[in-house]
């Protein structure tokens, strides 16, 4: 009778177990609506344009010295007078 001899282990491939745990939940949709009422004005604006007229006279003058005047009562002056 021989020894015992040792082989290598044979491994087999891992088997995979699943476990599920289920857990409910209720979830609360809400749907909430709003209305808006909008009240509209239409305002007209009227523009109206009133016109009055004025009128201005203008007017100028120059006066202009042409010569000195002769007054023998006075004594000569810048102006002549």
């Amino acid at each position: 009778m021989f020894p015992a001899t040792d082989d290598p282990p044979l491994v087999s491939p891992g088997q995979q177990y699943v476990k599920t745990n289920l857990f409910n939940k209720v979830v609360t949709h809400l749907h909430p609506s709003h209305t808006t009422t909008v009240n509209n004005l239409h305002v007209t604006h009227q523009h109206y344009f009133p016109h009055t007229d004025s009128c201005i006279n203008e007017c100028s003058e120059i006066h202009t010295m042409c010569g000195v005047p002769v007054n023998p009562c006075c004594p000569f002056s810048p102006f002549g007078f």
